[in-house]
C-alpha cells in the first residue's frame, strides 16, 4: 500500500512543476519565437531556469528539507535535472522532428515523462 505522505509529496511536486512549466514554456517561447534562438538552446534555457526555481520550492515546500548541505542538495537536484534535460531534449526531438508532432505538444509530453523521472530520483536521492 502506498503511503499517503508519498502521494502528497508527489502532488506538491506536480504543483511546483506547474510553476516550473510556466517558467519553462515562457522562457522557451520568448527565446525561440521572439529572439529566434535555436529551439534546443531555447528549450534548454527554459528547462534550466525552471529547474532552479523548482529546487527552491521543492526544498522548502514539497520535501521540507532542513539539511545544512544546501549546495550538495542543489547540485544533486541540478544533476538529476540535467539528466532530465537530456531526456527532455531526446523526447522533444523524437516527437517533434521524427514524428512531426507540434513542437509545443511534444514539449508538453516530454515534461510529463521527465516529471516522473525527476520526482523519483529526487525522492530517492536528493531529499531522502
Amino acid at each position: 500500500m502506498v503511503d499517503i505522505s508519498f502521494i502528497l509529496k508527489f502532488l506538491k511536486f506536480c504543483a511546483v512543476g506547474l510553476s516550473g512549466m510556466a517558467i519553462d514554456f515562457g522562457t522557451t517561447w520568448l527565446l525561440k519565437e521572439k529572439l529566434r534562438v535555436n529551439k534546443y538552446i531555447a528549450n534548454s534555457c527554459g528547462f534550466i531556469l525552471a529547474a532552479s526555481s523548482n529546487y527552491i520550492l521543492n526544498r522548502v515546500w514539497t520535501f521540507e528539507s532542513h539539511r545544512l548541505q544546501i549546495f550538495s542538495e542543489y547540485f544533486s537536484f541540478v544533476g538529476i535535472s540535467v539528466a532530465g534535460l537530456a531526456l527532455n531534449n531526446l523526447f522533444v526531438y523524437f516527437f517533434s522532428d521524427r514524428l512531426k508532432w507540434n513542437f509545443y505538444f511534444s514539449k508538453f509530453l516530454a515534461i510529463i515523462i521527465v516529471t516522473l523521472w525527476n520526482f523519483g530520483m529526487n525522492f530517492l536521492f536528493t531529499f531522502k
